[in-house]
């Protein structure tokens, strides 16, 4: 299998850092640079479907894109340890935490990202006001986000989840606009602080970051 994959954008991250719970080793990874364009090539485009990134091209050639879809296939293939859920209450529930988190949190912050910081300009058509918009409608959800770790360590279970993976990842991306989780979200602040010290949390990124 074959993962395309980019450093530093939050989708291809939740990937990289599902494999790295799961211990994930055997699965090549190719980085394509997305500021030159490599994601436009022609027979990447034709392999995935859309010029973006991630993508899992399996042994026989299907190519599987969406984060999300990616690690699916993945819990499927490779099952311990259980990132989305065990018997069917578990896994109902960890399936609306991981939908509150994309779209409550993750995609809200990253549109923040892509229309405010000034080097996605190269990347996007940007609109300042949606921008900032959606910034401050993750921060708000983030107080939701609060009521709910209180007294327990993680969103969706009493282990990490992939609600946690990618509410972490978009709230992280927004370092690159200065975000970060308010202090008076004391259960957010601790969450996030346990998040940022897994071994995971540093899988794949640039030693700078």
């Amino acid at each position: 299998m074959k993962l395309y994959d980019t450093l530093l954008a939050p989708n291809p991250r939740r990937v990289r850092w599902f494999m790295a719970e799961k211990g994930i080793d055997d699965i090549e990874v190719i980085t394509l640079n997305l500021m030159q364009g490599e994601q436009r090539a022609p027979d990447y485009v034709a392999k995935a479907g859309l010029p973006v990134v991630p993508a899992l091209e399996l042994d026989d050639g299907t190519t599987i894109g969406e984060s999300v879809a990616i690690c699916r296939y993945l819990e499927s293939r490779y099952p311990e340890p259980n990132l989305f859920g065990r018997g069917p209450e578990e896994t109902a529930i960890i399936e609306m935490w991981l939908r509150r988190a994309e779209l409550m949190v993750a995609h809200p912050m990253m549109i923040g990202v892509r229309h405010t910081h000034p080097a996605m300009a190269a990347l996007e058509q940007q609109n300042a006001a949606v921008g900032e918009h959606s910034r401050d409608s993750a921060l708000k959800a983030l107080k939701f986000f609060d009521r709910r770790l209180a007294g327990r360590d993680w969103i969706a279970a009493e282990r990490i989840t992939i609600a946690d993976v990618v509410a972490f990842i978009g709230l992280d991306f927004a370092r690159m606009i200065k975000v970060k989780p308010p202090e008076d979200l004391t259960n957010v602040v601790r969450w996030h602080a346990a998040m940022s010290a897994r071994p995971a949390a540093k899988a794949g990124m640039p030693q700078a970051a």
